[in-house]
């Protein structure tokens, strides 16, 4: 074996640069197909740790994974709101231990305003159990002041002390509230979750700004100045949802019942991990096809490699014949040829995992500021074992291709001149 090695070796060293090539589009595909399953790994991940510690999130009935949708990722609008008097009954029953309520609708600049209240920044978990974090300034403490997620402060350039308008619904476009300007008092740090893409408000400060609207639209010759609106009773009528953490966990079904239950108006209570997936099962369906076009270009470069070992067989005709006629035995020409192809394959795949470090080392910072993707820097880790031990295993029946051809040429095929 150690001579059919060597052998082997040479042999691949005189054809290096056709060989190398070849090297070259095993492992980037190699790379292609773990990077997608790392990806698509983390962002299940990245989704799934959203929101942390909530028990419940309770909102006007209808479908978990709809409500998820808007008081959790802020995507699309909700079909009706829950009554305050519903939430303080809610907040006060004995199986809660807090309840921050979310009023969502307006926007700034195409993000997200939600208005809450301070218990937002103490209870608000993502992640495993993470609490928010600033970067500069503190929570609100006044109807006019705002706190802003990361990568809003980044994208928009606020900084602690700027004063910022809102816009009335949540496109770019509508309706500004610009005589109620907002003061930026607190900057998050950066959670990789919608949170980084939201403006935080009093929930009173919503309804400050619709004092003078109705119909969704400003009342004509009506204004009332941001200096008097603390005159009026800004007590909400209604709010979007509730994110509701219990004393005991052991007490989720339960509690979930009391608010489905609930007389006083249609209610649903959702389990986050549940609806989340719910969710993952819809969006799940372009990761499974992104990974089925990623181990299509594994095979793709496997298939590459079985071609040009094929293709190198006519020129080398004769020097199987030169083996064969001093001893070599079929079989031994047959191991040849595997060992080359096999070691193609598993050199291929080790460049693919050092290329795939290399980039995850150099993008995670990217992904993680860009796109609030957290990707764990790791050598293999979760199925990626087995990704590549299944690339290894069609890499040595691929081999078995041009090692059977190389096991049928003859001495007098290899020596008889062609005409």
């Amino acid at each position: 074996m150690r001579h059919l090695l060597y052998l082997a070796s040479r042999s691949a060293w005189n054809r290096r640069l056709t060989l190398s090539l070849t090297l070259t589009a095993i492992a980037l595909s190699v790379a292609l197909l773990l990077g997608v399953d790392r990806v698509r790994r983390d962002a299940r991940e990245s989704f799934a740790q959203s929101v942390s510690g909530t028990d419940l999130v309770v909102g006007a009935r209808t479908s978990p994974v709809q409500l998820m949708l808007y008081s959790v990722f802020r995507i699309g609008e909700a079909t009706s709101g829950m009554q305050w008097d519903s939430y303080k009954k809610l907040a006060a029953h004995p199986l809660v231990k807090w309840a921050i309520p979310l009023s969502l609708g307006d926007s700034n600049h195409g993000y997200s305003v939600v208005g809450t209240t301070a218990d937002y920044f103490e209870h608000f978990r993502y992640g495993g159990g993470v609490a928010l974090a600033f970067t500069g300034g503190k929570p609100f403490g006044s109807i006019f002041e705002s706190v802003v997620g990361a990568e809003v402060a980044e994208r928009l350039g606020y900084r602690v002390g700027e004063r910022i308008t809102l816009n009335h619904g949540g496109e770019v476009g509508h309706a500004e509230h610009g005589d109620k300007p907002f003061t930026v008092v607190g900057i998050l740090g950066r959670t990789g979750t919608p949170v980084d893409r939201s403006v935080h408000v009093p929930l009173e400060a919503i309804e400050a700004i619709h004092l003078d609207w109705q119909g969704g639209a400003p009342i004509p010759g009506v204004s009332i100045p941001a200096e008097h609106v603390r005159k009026f009773d800004l007590t909400p009528k209604a709010i979007t949802a509730v994110l509701v953490g219990l004393k005991s966990r052991a007490a989720v079904f339960r509690m979930q019942r009391v608010v489905n239950e609930y007389p006083g108006e249609a209610l649903v209570g959702v389990m986050p991990g549940v609806a989340l997936a719910q969710l993952w099962q819809v969006v799940g369906i372009a990761e499974r096809v992104l990974l089925a076009v990623s181990a299509m270009v594994v095979a793709v470069g496997l298939a590459g490699l079985v071609a040009v070992v094929l293709a190198g067989l006519n020129e080398r005709r004769r020097e199987i014949a030169i083996l064969r006629s001093v001893g070599a035995r079929p079989r031994d020409i047959f191991m040849l040829l595997m060992i080359e192809a096999v070691g193609i394959t598993v050199a291929g795949a080790l460049a693919g995992v050092a290329l795939l470090g290399i980039l995850t080392l150099a993008l995670a910072p990217l992904a993680a500021a860009r796109y609030g993707l957290i990707i764990e820097p790791t050598f293999i880790a979760g199925g990626e074992g087995f990704l590549l031990a299944a690339v290894v295993a069609v890499g040595v029946l691929a081999s078995l291709v041009p090692g059977y051809r190389a096991y049928r040429l003859s001495l007098a095929d290899g020596l008889t001149p062609r005409l």
